[in-house]
């Protein structure tokens, strides 16, 4: 089970959002469990990197901002 190389981090955060409802309303049976942890698992570690990523060139575009106003 592999995170879709087009997922948008609005898409997998909604998904994580409805996965942690069906455990909340107690309608996750056990023999979804591991499956569905796996999926958070991947879920989780996409958000991770997307906003590492999305950070990384956020400090680099005003880094850049500051050496052209210098």
């Amino acid at each position: 089970m592999a995170v879709k190389k087009d997922l948008k981090y609005g898409d997998a955060i909604n998904e994580l959002e409805e996965i942690l409802e069906r455990i909340e309303n107690e309608e996750l049976d056990v023999d979804e469990l591991s499956s569905t942890v796996k999926r958070v698992s991947l879920l989780v570690k996409f958000c991770r990197d997307k906003l590492y990523k999305t950070e990384t060139e956020v400090e680099k575009i005003l880094s850049d901002m500051e050496e052209e106003e210098d």
